[in-house]
């Protein structure tokens, strides 16, 4: 932390280290020291390498959320795409009226994660924005302390950062009236969410769909709209979504089946994984992108849930989004989260994880507002509340780590 901070930088890198203890024990072999490396190079030139579209830009890692963590191989070619067509995207929200001079990006993501590093630095540069670097975005007070100061016009955010907002107490100190738009994205956007962000901010909140192997953006809904819709929006420029079911047939209007991408923004490739590469290219040049997904008439793409995450109750499929989603609209509950468990009668069940609003919520409430709002096989047979839920670094829900805790808890019981 302190390596560029001269004399005062060896005092930090001691509290760092000895004080506050923020780095772990670590073991990195034949590593250099950031300062070795810079006293190395000085005295070379450099050899400017040519490039072209296809070679590679940068390695951007998977969350690993729903298994190991392979880097999507993202050439030149894959991440100017995709700044083009997320400029293509931002010209509706820049004409809207107040105009202003220059953009204020709220950046309350970490950059190494591929939705901020598009969204907030690339499209930033093109736009000549200023990004409002926020270090600790789960530092809420902290963080409303900065929006406070600023007049803020794009906020991307996931939904999680979203609902932990509008819950604070200083919310409303805040002044929103020149935020254009709210971008929402790494994972579900909740009704419930968008709802009574639009009620106190003004702005919608516009979901978008991507993965780290698309570089990322897919799918936006346009920056004309004015009320959150549900779904994930329309194709992005030169970028083709075709439905398919298991055997890889495209699928008719309206029916749910594997979301598949064509377009210059998809990668070339797992690093130095030829097999997972073929695991999830088509022989016709699609993505498998592992969510579930249609399209309506109007060509709106509409999310349901990860392939992976899917419940089968007694034959019948359960989207942990759709349960999530409809939980969350009960006004005592703060977060939730679904996954499936074993189930002797149905083979697996529907189990909900709550963070609760209010502290009087009970179990027997949340099993009545079930039965009142989704169908008998969707409703949760189990419920379990808890403090926090698990999040990776950029606020999504790791439904993961939920399943291997509940199993965990399951063996030491049995």
């Amino acid at each position: 932390m302190g390596d560029m901070l001269g004399f005062k930088g060896t005092i930090v890198n001691f509290v760092v280290r000895k004080v506050k203890k923020l780095v772990p024990a670590y073991n990195l072999p034949g590593a250099v020291q950031f300062n070795a490396a810079l006293s190395t190079g000085k005295g070379k030139t450099l050899s400017k390498p040519q490039i072209g579209a296809q070679d590679v830009a940068f390695l951007q890692y998977t969350g690993g959320t729903t298994g190991v963590s392979k880097g999507a191989t993202l050439t030149h070619r894959n991440v100017i795409a995709n700044i083009l067509q997320n400029d293509a995207w931002l010209q509706p929200v820049l004409a809207k009226e107040p105009k202003v001079e220059q953009l204020m990006i709220l950046t309350a993501l970490p950059l190494y994660h591929i939705f901020a590093l598009t969204a907030c630095f690339f499209l930033g540069v093109r736009a000549g924005a200023c990004c409002l670097l926020i270090a600790n975005p789960r530092d809420l007070p902290a963080l409303i302390k900065e929006l406070q100061k600023y007049k803020i016009t794009t906020f991307p955010a996931v939904n999680t950062l979203y609902n932990a907002l509008l819950n604070h107490p200083d919310f409303d100190k805040i002044d929103w009236k020149s935020l254009k738009v709210a971008n929402g994205g790494g994972m579900a956007v909740q009704k419930a969410v968008a709802d009574k962000w639009l009620q106190r901010t003004g702005a919608p909140i516009l979901e978008g769909y991507g993965l780290s192997e698309t570089a990322p953006v897919l799918t936006c809904n346009p920056g004309s709209n004015t009320v959150f819709n549900g779904s994930i929006g329309l194709p992005v420029p030169s970028t083709i979504i075709s439905i398919r079911d298991d055997a890889g047939k495209e699928l008719a209007i309206g029916e749910v089946g594997e979301i598949t991408a064509k377009g210059p923004q998809v990668m070339a490739g797992y690093w130095q994984r030829p097999e997972e590469t073929a695991k999830v290219m088509t022989s016709d040049g699609f993505f498998r992108t592992g969510d579930i997904g249609k399209i309506d008439e109007q060509g709106y793409v509409y999310i349901v849930d990860r392939k992976k995450d899917m419940v089968n109750v007694s034959g019948f499929n359960v989207y942990p989004n759709e349960v999530e989603g409809v939980m969350a609209m009960h006004p005592g509950v703060l977060e939730c989260a679904v996954i499936g468990v074993p189930d002797a009668a149905s083979g697996e069940a529907v189990k909900l994880f709550v963070v609760k609003k209010d502290p009087n919520l009970t179990e027997k409430d949340l099993m009545k507002f079930a039965a009142e709002n989704l169908t008998g096989y969707k409703k949760p047979k189990y419920i379990e509340f808890r403090s926090d839920l698990p999040k990776t670094n950029v606020g999504k829900i790791l439904r993961r780590e939920l399943r291997d805790l509940d199993k965990q808890t399951s063996e030491k019981a049995a």
